[in-house]
């Protein structure tokens, strides 16, 4: 942490850094109940098809709960071709969103609007939309979010660095 406390202002702070500092030292808690640090892969870079991964994905049996990993309202939730069953949360600021994607379902009770403290129940861990069949996993990123407050965009930021920090 004696890094980031000694940044200098000329230089542009990185998005992992520029995304700590606005959430305050605040860390993440893990979004998949009984998932360890030690079991966690970077797969942020790897490409997906086409496309850069840009995310994490947190292996765990179907049906596993998936929780808040930090305080904050569900903006959206939503079905896709890529994601399946999805949850948009913004975090308390409005300034970064987290994306948890694949649900088998949503946690009874979930709304938009809701306003979670971390750890409360978002859904279960699931393979929809174009997960393997027959590897459930939680998809897991972080956006940090324009003026425009959009969900479905943002600068993406790797959730791995801010979840090996989970106890």
């Amino acid at each position: 942490m004696t890094p980031l406390l000694s940044l200098s202002l000329t230089r542009t702070p990185t998005p992992s850094v520029r995304f700590f500092v606005a959430l305050e030292g605040r860390t993440l808690d893990m979004p998949v109940v009984g998932a360890r640090t030690i079991d966690l892969r970077d797969s942020f870079q790897e490409t997906r098809g086409a496309r850069r991964h840009e995310a994490i994905d947190i292996l765990a049996p179907r049906g596993t709960p998936v929780v808040a990993a930090d305080e904050g309202k569900i903006e959206k939730l939503f079905t896709s071709k890529q994601g399946g069953l999805t949850a948009y949360q913004f975090d308390r600021d409005d300034t970064h969103a987290f994306y948890y994607a694949h649900l088998d379902r949503y946690a009874d009770g979930l709304t938009e609007g809701s306003y979670l403290r971390r750890g409360d129940p978002i859904g279960y861990v699931g393979t929809t939309g174009n997960a393997p069949p027959d590897t459930p996993h939680l998809h897991f990123a972080i956006f940090e979010l324009g003026p425009e407050k959009r969900w479905w965009e943002g600068k993406s930021i790797n959730p791995y660095p801010f979840l090996m920090k989970v106890k």
